[in-house]
């Protein structure tokens, strides 16, 4: 029971320097947009940069995502203003295909070089596991086991976790790694579990994975992958990708209905009531990182902020500019809530009311959130299948084909104008559009 060597493990915790809200570049893939090579992903990241925004979460699995992440943020505008240390970069591995998972420590290997060449880095702030219920857990022991010599031998990777959806297969996991390997993860994150119809990560997840050793635990797709909209689940190249049963599908737009009859979207309620609960619900497995408050940053100063109180870690996922301004305006309005908020505002430059305002939002989304929960009755903490029931998983390509795969880089082909990366050809664009995701999180 012996951990491995540690030598090159980071001296602080996670939780010492994640910021609580996370960028979700899963929206750079064709299962939000028909084309993610037309986003204009570099003016996005940049923005996100300006206000504040200082992580991005990524996946080999999310199509071009960590291409055209690495792009936006090799940049002459980021090089002259912040250092590679302002900023964090965090990705997965393991997940190849939607049917194709190969957790071996070649393949974990292989993975993390090409991360680092697609994201134009020299280390990976945070490697997760991606989608771990889909395989053994053995599989899953030996992917972290090769991550962790990584991080010890070669010191490209800091921080290791695991990521996926049922919230009971992350706490099992997440113990048994402590138990078999005398060390606990850094990171474990589950998404659609803290939403307005799902609670199962804070009611259940908290605890199990605090008993595991489990330092931060971030809440991604607030919005239950883009269910808890007004529209509906979002629809890009792919079709209709979404887990949920018609059932919850129609309790949600009972729900949308009901806030059309108050003047409100149940979007704008959902993704404000996931994120100023879950900055004090999710506080014992958050972080104290830079919050984005719109406060002049200073590095190593956050903490005078707000004490040393951490935050609840949630992922955002936009895709547009009006997007990320708005998810900013509510992660704000909610910052001016807390208990030092009228000290933030004043920081901020903004107005001297803004600590009452958010208050009186705060217990006005509270009340519409009691009404949204009786439309949702009987769907609530409702979790779908994953895997589902049907699924059965490809063999993993050939060894030989698979590291010629991980090892080159999509091909070049036509200039795209939102980004520096350049479009792959159209066989490669057809495998892409072929593999859906699980996605991070998204409001659009």
């Amino acid at each position: 029971m012996s951990a491995l060597t540690s030598s090159r493990k980071p001296e602080n915790r996670l939780s010492e320097i994640l910021p609580p809200l996370i960028f979700g570049c899963a929206t750079f893939n064709y299962q939000y947009n028909a084309d993610p090579y037309q986003l204009d992903t570099t003016g996005l990241v940049q923005e996100a940069l300006e206000l504040g925004v200082r992580a991005f979460d990524t996946s080999p699995y999310y199509g071009p995502s960590e291409e055209l992440l690495g792009a936006a943020l090799d940049t002459e505008y980021v090089r002259s203003k912040l250092h590679r240390e302002d900023f964090y970069i965090l990705t997965k591995c393991g997940r190849i295909a939607s049917e194709e998972f190969d957790y071996s420590k070649e393949s974990v290997y292989l993975s993390v070089k090409r991360s680092l060449k697609r994201l134009r880095t020299d280390y990976l702030d945070v490697v997760y596991c991606h989608d771990v219920e889909f395989v053994s857990d053995d599989e899953v022991l030996e992917a972290v086991n090769e991550l962790r010599r990584i991080r010890n031998e070669e010191g490209t990777i800091k921080y290791i976790g695991i990521s996926g959806y049922p919230v009971d297969v992350l706490c099992r996991l997440a113990k048994r790694i402590l138990h078999e390997t005398g060390e606990p993860l850094d990171i474990v994150m589950s998404y659609a579990n803290f939403t307005l119809q799902n609670t199962l990560l804070a009611s259940y997840g908290i605890k199990e994975l605090k008993e595991a050793g489990v330092d931060v635990v971030p809440n991604a797709s607030p919005l239950g992958m883009g269910m808890l909209r007004r529209g509906g689940i979002p629809i890009g190249s792919m079709g209709d990708w979404h887990p949920s049963s018609s059932g919850l599908r129609a309790a949600v737009n009972d729900a949308s209905d009901f806030c059309d009859s108050h003047g409100e979207r149940l979007e704008v309620v959902a993704i404000r009531y996931a994120l100023e609960q879950w900055i004090t619900i999710g506080e014992s497995v958050g972080s104290r990182g830079d919050p984005a408050s719109g406060v002049p940053w200073e590095r190593k100063s956050i903490s005078e902020l707000f004490g040393e109180k951490k935050m609840g870690v949630s992922v955002m996922g936009v895709s547009k500019k009006e997007e990320l301004e708005k998810t900013l305006q509510v992660w704000r309005s909610i910052l001016d809530g807390l208990e030092d908020g009228k000290e933030t505002c004043r920081k901020a430059g903004r107005w001297a009311r803004d600590h009452e305002w958010s208050l009186n939002r705060k217990h006005a989304v509270e009340i519409l959130s009691g009404g949204i929960k009786e439309q949702l009755d009987g769907w609530l903490d409702h979790a779908w299948d994953s895997p589902s029931p049907d699924y059965v998983r490809r063999k993993a390509a050939a060894k030989a084909e698979e590291k010629e795969q991980l090892a080159v880089d999509s091909a070049i082909a036509t200039p795209t104008s939102g980004s520096s990366v350049v479009k792959p050809s159209a066989v490669e664009a057809a495998i892409e559009a072929a593999t859906p995701i699980a996605p991070v999180a998204t409001i659009a």
